[in-house]
């Protein structure tokens, strides 16, 4: 069975038809929509790549169904580009040297995009905690705290 949904897509407007049920949020944004920042790592929610950020709250789009957020504002890693929050973190990520392979940034940023609009400067241990469902293969992890640290600060 297929329908239509309508969802905003990076403050765009996006009209789409033959909608199977069963489609992913992580499909329908990758392969539907061009969109390739958002990463599938696992297809079972434990990796954190696919994170993208419905009406604001993180979400993992590989365990979401597409007509779930029918009506919803949807922000990608590509959303971010121009926005004030965003750009602070991956700056942040730069700065620290917190990519490596750079699969599982995308992910990393969509959550700190959310937890420092939640937040704003709450705790480091808040984030390091909340972010534990965010899993990079290449590091230990330190440069990552590191940005995420950064990042939190910058918003004060």
């Amino acid at each position: 069975m297929t329908t239509s949904l309508s969802l905003t897509v990076n403050g765009t407007v996006v009209d789409l038809s033959e909608v199977r049920g069963s489609e992913r949020l992580l499909d329908t944004l990758r392969w539907r929509l061009g969109l390739k920042g958002t990463k599938e790592g696992c297809r079972s929610g434990d990796c954190g790549a696919c994170t993208v950020l419905v009406d604001g709250a993180s979400v993992l789009s590989c365990l979401t169904l597409a007509h779930e957020v029918a009506g919803s504002e949807v922000t990608t890693i590509e959303g971010l580009a121009d926005d004030e929050v965003g750009a602070r973190i991956v700056q942040s990520f730069a700065d620290e040297g917190a990519v490596q392979c750079g699969y599982c940034t995308p992910g990393f940023v969509m959550a700190l995009a959310s937890l420092v609009r939640e937040r704003g400067a709450a705790d480091p241990a808040e984030f390091e905690e909340d972010l534990q469902g965010n899993l990079c293969r290449c590091t230990g992890y330190v440069a990552i705290r590191r940005a995420a640290r950064r990042a939190r600060e910058s918003v004060r």
